[in-house]
């Protein structure tokens, strides 16, 4: 996802991997995912530029693109990817990563909405994804906040944003970070669609509640024709048709 979280992020993806190596070794698997899933990647400034029909011909249906942070920040190549992405083809969402300790969840929640994560039933656009991963700046690993200051702040952003685009934005998370910092919240998971972060053969263990996964991040150093270096790549939990009825929600 974002950049200045890329180290946490892969640590903590590492130790998870050391388990999902040795449980892959008493299972046989034929790769990260099932059949009935669809491709997709997340991407941000550091993709640089992208050659979109490149990327929908490799397969790519879908995309996150980061739009924004905190309350002062858009991704300078948000407009260019969210625009070329559309017109290639490829399903696309933006997601916003977020700074609990430096304002609202509510006043960020509309600076995404008014920055490029308002939603159209257009087939095309998804509901925005809230990222919400270990702190990369200073302030602690949760932020700063206590379970409940977090579960509030994160209501908070979730509901404004419902209130500013009629959808329920899609949560961006590990399993870890949300049950530390959340203390293995259920709420959301009712409504909201999970994204989950694990890079390894399988998604492994949920979020506390969470019944299902919708997105999965399996790898941060995925390649895909059209994009210079490494890319997160994704799966949808289901066909493309099923993707099309979220991003209309049908």
């Amino acid at each position: 996802m974002t950049r200045p979280t890329f180290s946490l992020r892969r640590l903590l993806a590492a130790g998870l991997a050391v388990v999902a190596t040795a449980a892959a070794a008493l299972v046989a698997t034929a790769g990260p995912a099932a059949a009935a899933t669809t491709p997709g990647i997340d991407v941000s400034r550091y993709q640089g530029t992208i050659n979109w029909t490149s990327v929908r011909n490799a397969g790519i249906q879908f995309a996150f693109i980061k739009a924004t942070e905190g309350t002062s920040y858009k991704d300078p190549n948000f407009n260019s990817n969210y625009v070329n992405a559309y017109n290639a083809g490829v399903i696309r969402g933006a997601y916003h990563f977020a700074r609990p300790n430096i304002s609202a969840g509510s006043t960020q929640a509309a600076y995404l909405a008014s920055n490029g994560g308002a939603w159209s039933a257009d087939s095309r656009t998804l509901p925005a994804a809230l990222d919400l991963e270990a702190n990369p700046y200073a302030g602690g690993y949760c932020y700063g906040l206590t379970t409940t200051g977090m579960r509030n702040w994160v209501q908070d952003f979730l509901n404004t944003y419902r209130s500013r685009t009629g959808r329920y934005a899609v949560i961006y998370t590990t399993t870890s970070w949300w049950n530390q910092c959340t203390g293995s919240w259920t709420a959301p998971w009712a409504n909201h669609p999970l994204w989950i972060a694990r890079w390894s053969t399988s998604p492994g263990t949920l979020p506390a509640g969470a019944p299902f996964w919708s997105f999965w991040q399996y790898t941060s150093t995925g390649s895909v024709s059209g994009i210079s270096g490494n890319v997160d790549r994704n799966y949808w939990n289901g066909d493309r048709t099923r993707l099309i009825a979220l991003a209309n929600n049908t």
